[in-house]
């Protein structure tokens, strides 16, 4: 498929593009049967309930990978960004009945990628280049986990807002930055009442710990 220009720069920073220069991007999009689909803020990109026959790559505006608690409440598994991947975990282990619902927080663009090529009984150095990256990308996404997990470890709230300010602080590598996660937002993300975290928020903010501004922060 053809891909406009200003697409190419977020596509080739995707781990499973990472290949050699006998190899072309076209290559990769042909042999993932790639689809580029336009969401309006609100939309379903992925149902829960359904599979993930393909994983997607966010080339524009911004998503919210999300799952129902046993109460029926949403929670935030992962903000998308642009250049972000989803669903190529579950795309890979082909689980049926995934859980897993993605909506569209403002209108986005994303690029569909179909991995089927990679379990059939055809061999090519284009396919061992691309299977590389995707295990590359899947380990991608467990050290993306593992930071979610940190954060619904801790016990206090305190700790929660800090471990999450801090793997921000490492992502980015600046002690100023800016979260995509609205106060409410990351009350859900956190596993926390909205009045409390910013209660919390404000005490570290006295106590000299942080600053903030709106959504950007700074770790004193």
């Amino acid at each position: 498929m053809t891909i406009d220009e200003k697409y190419l720069e977020t596509i080739n920073r995707c781990p499973i593009f990472s290949i050699s220069g006998r190899f072309s991007t076209e290559d990769v999009l042909t042999a993932l049967h790639a689809e580029k689909r336009d969401y309006d803020k609100g939309d379903l990109i992925h149902k829960s309930g359904e599979p993930f026959f393909k994983f997607g790559i966010l080339l524009d505006g911004c998503a919210r990978a999300c799952i129902d608690d046993i109460d029926g409440n949403s929670m935030i598994m992962a903000e998308i960004d642009v250049g972000s991947t989803f669903g190529e975990s579950l795309c890979y282990l082909k689980i049926a009945d995934s859980p897993v619902y993605v909506v569209s927080s403002e209108r986005s663009t994303v690029l569909w990628l179909d991995p089927a090529m990679l379990f059939d009984n055809t061999d090519s150095p284009l396919k061992t280049e691309i299977q590389q990256n995707y295990t590359k990308m899947l380990a991608k996404r467990t050290l993306s986990m593992n930071t979610r997990i940190q954060v619904l470890s801790k016990l206090r709230l305190r700790d929660k807002i800090l471990t999450y300010l801090s793997s921000v602080a490492n992502e980015t590598g600046e002690m100023t930055f800016s979260v995509p996660l609205s106060r409410e937002d990351l009350a859900t993300y956190i596993g926390a009442d909205r009045t409390a975290l910013s209660r919390e928020l404000s005490r570290l903010k006295r106590e000299g710990v942080i600053d903030y501004y709106k959504n950007t922060f700074k770790i004193l």
